[in-house]
């Protein structure tokens, strides 16, 4: 889906979604810029900013898109964004292989819920079937976190999946992971945005019985 949009003297700006990102393109009379927003970076609750209509990210402030309010049409312009908000709410989510309404998808949203709780030997204490491990996710989140923040202030956290990825049944993995992400302190927000991932993990219920 695409939305172009002209403001005199100021040139265009076309916005396209394309598989799970938004391909910006900016022309003036002086210079072409293009961009490309990852749509699970999106919050998917826009502001009005008038008058513009802003999508920030879901962590850092500032807007990642400015849409002209009700450009070239209003029909037009609301079609796109309803599509861009459902797009950016199901990328966020298979990106992090969550189901609407799960209670590990409550967690991403709110770091303040307590993950799964392991006795001394690293078990969980309510259940004995760990739900299998993606093993692609856990690359794909240690890719986002080596990408987007400080290595150096996430590195227990990165240990600990990495130390999963390649031993995914060993129980004492998932407490390092406990104790690494309850070290991050504010940190933690940023952790489940750009690793959304490691809130399945840390999920009270990381066994599938939701």
């Amino acid at each position: 889906m695409k939305l172009i949009q002209k403001q005199f003297l100021k040139g265009s700006s076309q916005f396209e979604i394309t598989d799970d990102v938004v391909e910006i393109r900016i022309k003036t009379l002086i210079k072409e810029e293009k961009l490309t927003v990852m749509l699970s970076m999106l919050d998917p609750d826009p502001v009005v900013n008038k008058p513009f209509l802003e999508f920030h990210s879901r962590v850092k402030c500032g807007p990642l898109l400015s849409l002209v309010l009700d450009k070239p049409d209003r029909k037009t312009f609301n079609t796109f964004v309803d599509q861009l908000k459902i797009r950016a709410r199901d990328e966020y989510n298979a990106f992090a292989g969550l189901k609407p309404g799960s209670l590990s998808e409550g967690l991403v949203g709110n770091v303040n819920t307590a993950p799964a709780k392991f006795d001394k030997s690293g078990k969980n204490s309510t259940t004995k079937n760990r739900k299998p491990v993606d093993i692609a996710n856990i690359e794909i989140a240690i890719q986002m976190l080596e990408q987007y923040l400080d290595a150096k202030e996430v590195e227990p956290l990165l240990s600990a999946l990495k130390a999963i990825k390649s031993e995914p049944k060993k129980e004492s993995h998932f407490s390092q992971l406990v104790d690494a992400f309850d070290s991050l302190g504010p940190q933690q927000g940023a952790v489940l945005t750009y690793a959304p991932y490691v809130g399945t993990l840390l999920s009270e219920d990381p066994f599938g019985y939701l």
